[in-house]
């Protein structure tokens, strides 16, 4: 008999007179000659109730085992349930615990702090918070492909090992098979990497923007999804050093079809998981972001403002408020300007683009017709209200005398990216991506306010557990 999920069984239109259910014991109220059970197996957010009758032959040992957090196997009917908010429930013709669970199971029914569920990160998929957030990670990241497939981009896997740097930050793990306490050193007394497994310094990919330019100036659109890391020590709620990042590639394609493609596509993935995500959605309304339907709604009803860094900096300055972080023309936006931003300025997210070179990556289009010292590059960043940044792309530099130019502003060896520099002899055109961070979608989806929540195991400083 084959397993049917507790999803289907919620679902039904019909009672049924054979049923397999399997699943975990969320609670369990005995009266005397029957057991209520709460069963659930992640399929969603409800579980449904099992009863059990003390006329069962295994009713007297099974039913003791059955503490929360127990899976069991139930074979049963499936009928219209007596009780009040739930359509149908399931009456037991046999009852058998598959995995006991111990007592000191620590996901009892009472409230549970973040901080102590990321202790448990092996036990929390199977709350109620934890599990609603993967199920809408695990459907938004379906959304991702169905979104590029639909406008045929080529979905390409790009290296997780690399040896360049995309954004010449330098905040890269270092990928090696050298003895560190006794490495192999050169005649000038470094470490010799020409002895490493790749005969080179290699590391963990920040990005895979530039290997996905190579196809995009094959097959025109492309796209990648896959894990990105940042050995960047910081603690804040929206970094983490391994993350998922989403990065399409367009060729003939400029700044301004980017910021279209990139508003396109965050509303493309909130429409599918108010669509297919609804009862995990409402959840997260009720008990963690009581605003967050009416945000979501918003940004899907809402134009995206386009704003020049120049003019936001004119804004910020003009607030009459005292940041944290000094505003001026060639600084970095910090969060609490983009939150002013998107929720106190324009009241809706906002595309900020043309940024001051010298703050972005190399590889960035220089715009033309700037003065000397307000030179500008054709970058953007799409800002949304309670996250801020979620987006960042810019239109590519296709011109080789420009990008040799930008590569030695940002002091890189061109020997390190020949390849890169290839592009541009040999047919080059203007392309432009930007980079989606999943888990700050997700943040933003959900209303859950921490990155180490919306991604099943958390890597920041000091953590790596599990």
């Amino acid at each position: 008999m084959s397993r049917t999920l507790v999803k289907d069984a919620l679902n039904a239109t019909a009672p049924n007179d054979t049923i397999l259910l399997q699943g975990w014991v969320r609670t369990r109220r005995d009266a005397k000659t029957f057991s209520f059970l709460e069963l659930n197996d992640g399929s969603c957010l409800k579980g449904i109730q099992v009863i059990a009758d003390s006329s069962l032959p295994n009713y007297a040992t099974e039913i003791a085992k059955a503490l929360t957090g127990a899976s069991v196997e139930v074979h049963g009917k499936l009928v219209a349930s007596q009780g009040q908010g739930q359509k149908w429930e399931v009456v037991a013709s046999s009852f058998t615990i598959l995995g006991e669970a111990d007592a000191t199971y620590p996901l009892q029914k009472k409230g549970h702090t973040l901080e102590f569920l990321r202790e448990i990160a092996h036990l929390r998929p199977r709350s109620n918070l934890f599990g609603a957030v993967f199920r809408v990670r695990s459907r938004l990241a379906f959304a991702v492909h169905q979104f590029f497939q639909d406008k045929s981009f080529i979905y390409v896997h790009t290296p997780i090992v690399t040896a360049s740097d995309a954004e010449g930050a330098g905040d890269m793990f270092r990928v090696t098979t050298l003895d560190v306490g006794a490495p192999p050193k050169n005649e000038h007394g470094d470490v010799d990497s020409t002895k490493d497994f790749f005969g080179k310094k290699t590391f963990l990919t920040v990005s895979g923007q530039l290997e996905a330019e190579i196809f995009a100036t094959a097959l025109s659109n492309v796209y990648t999804f896959g894990p990105t890391f940042r050995a960047e020590n910081s603690n804040t709620s929206r970094h983490a050093a391994e993350f998922w990042m989403i990065e399409p590639e367009i060729a003939f394609c400029d700044l301004h079809g980017d910021m279209s493609l990139a508003e396109e596509f965050v509303k493309y993935l909130i429409r599918d998981a108010k669509a297919h995500c609804a009862a995990d959605l409402e959840f997260f309304s009720k008990f963690v972001d009581k605003e967050l339907m009416t945000r979501l709604d918003f940004v899907l009803e809402k134009p995206f403002v386009r704003c020049s860094y120049t003019e936001a900096v004119e804004i910020l300055t003009k607030s009459g408020k005292t940041w944290e972080h000094p505003v001026s023309w060639g600084s970095n936006l910090q969060a609490e300007h983009e939150r002013f931003l998107t929720e106190e300025h324009f009241k809706c997210p906002v595309t900020v683009y043309n940024y001051p070179r010298a703050i972005k990556a190399f590889y960035m289009r220089k715009t033309d017709g700037c003065a000397p010292d307000r030179q500008t590059v054709a970058a953007m960043d799409l800002l949304v209200p309670g996250i801020g940044e979620i987006i960042g792309g810019s239109q590519r530099e296709e011109r080789l005398t420009e990008l040799r130019e930008g590569m030695a502003l940002h002091h890189l060896d061109e020997k390190a990216y020949w390849w890169y520099l290839d592009l541009r002899r040999y047919g080059t055109v203007p392309h432009a991506g930007f980079g989606l961070g999943f888990e700050r979608m997700l943040m933003f989806v959900t209303g859950v306010g921490n990155i180490r929540d919306v991604i099943p195991f958390a890597r920041t400083p000091g953590t790596a557990d599990f």
